[in-house]
């Protein structure tokens, strides 16, 4: 009878060690900025609705963005962002599928800063590219916080900005990643 206890308790630790090896949010946080720099009206918005999944086990990461999730100071370049540029209705989310590729450097049960590459295959706007960049998780107390900072270029996914405004809005946007992960409940 104590034997097969053991066994039960053994179990459910190693299915709650499976679980916890991976991170969630979906209230991660995406800044991006496309100001061009001679203009003087600021172009930036955030979502605050980010999906993320980490598996700390092996690295692997996948973001989901809702495209009109981004929200701007002003109604009117929300609306221009999601009806002429990124046109939201036709492709309404953005993705990015990699794996922390240094994964092996990280103590996620260690609280600590560290260094850490990313490496995968971004979406947006219909198109796919392969990105590259350095962020960090921290760990501390038992949160897992994971940032990033990149840019790309509006071409690279076909982002056309029409003439009229193209001397306000920055050919290559700056994007901020921001999430607060926790354990996965089964």
């Amino acid at each position: 009878m104590k034997k097969s206890f053991f066994i039960l308790l053994f179990g459910v630790c190693l299915a709650n060690l499976a679980n916890a090896q991976k991170l969630f949010t979906k209230a991660g946080r995406i800044d991006f900025n496309a100001t061009a720099p001679s203009s003087p009206e600021t172009i930036q918005a955030v979502n605050r609705t980010v999906r993320c999944v980490l598996d700390a086990a092996n690295g692997n990461m996948q973001f989901a963005v809702l495209i009109k999730g981004f929200t701007f100071e002003r109604a009117l370049m929300q609306e221009h962002f999601n009806e002429n540029y990124l046109e939201s209705d036709k492709f309404p989310n953005a993705e990015f599928k990699g794996v922390v590729s240094n994964n092996a450097t990280v103590n996620y049960t260690k609280d600590g800063t560290y260094p850490v590459t990313v490496k995968g295959k971004l979406t947006i706007h219909g198109q796919t590219n392969a990105v590259e960049t350095s962020g960090k998780i921290v760990v501390q107390d038992g949160n897992v916080n994971a940032t990033a900072s990149f840019s790309v270029l509006l071409a690279d996914y076909k982002v056309a900005i029409p003439g009229v405004v193209a001397d306000k809005v920055n050919k290559t946007v700056k994007i901020e990643v921001a999430c607060n992960l926790e354990p996965l409940k089964s």
